[in-house]
């Protein structure tokens, strides 16, 4: 089995494009609820993921006589932002990676992006489908463990 039997499609992801404004951006974010999220160009080439944390440090980096403001983040593109700070790079896979290549990158981040052979963005894989995969291929949870608050997969209906 490949890694697309995880994937959830770009178009039911959230991301953001490299030329939103730093306003718009979080205004995104925050309609989501998401402290991290894709960041693509308009061919659709995946570039990075930024987070809150980025949006901060920029900010305060920025904190000079003027001042931080939301008249000021309007005018800032995240391609400004990116190269100069990401506190964590998220590392993307190609569509063609195996299971186990995709475990290991999703132990150290909430979610792995994918991209195709030629680097467009086609969605993610979430280390919530990766643990309802392994719950149910492994009867890690069993019919009567009600302490767990985990339903299976089985239970939650389309749960994305």
């Amino acid at each position: 089995m490949n890694i697309a039997y995880f994937l959830t499609p770009k178009q039911d992801t959230a991301y953001l494009y490299d030329d939103y404004t730093v306003r718009q951006a979080l205004e995104k974010m925050r309609a989501h609820g998401y402290t991290r999220i894709p960041v693509i160009n308009r061919e659709g080439a995946y570039v990075c993921v930024i987070g809150e944390g980025d949006f901060l440090w920029y900010l305060i980096d920025l904190n000079g006589p003027e001042g931080v403001s939301m008249a000021r983040a309007e005018g800032l593109k995240l391609r400004d932002i990116f190269p100069l700070r990401t506190t964590r790079e998220y590392k993307p896979v190609r569509i063609a990676a195996t299971r186990a290549e995709v475990v290991r990158v999703a132990m150290n981040q909430n979610f792995v992006p994918v991209t195709d052979d030629d680097g467009s963005y086609i969605g993610i894989v979430t280390r919530r489908n990766i643990l309802k995969y392994l719950t149910a291929a492994g009867g890690i949870l069993s019919e009567n463990d009600s302490t767990s608050g985990v339903k299976k997969p089985s239970e939650e209906g389309d749960g994305e």
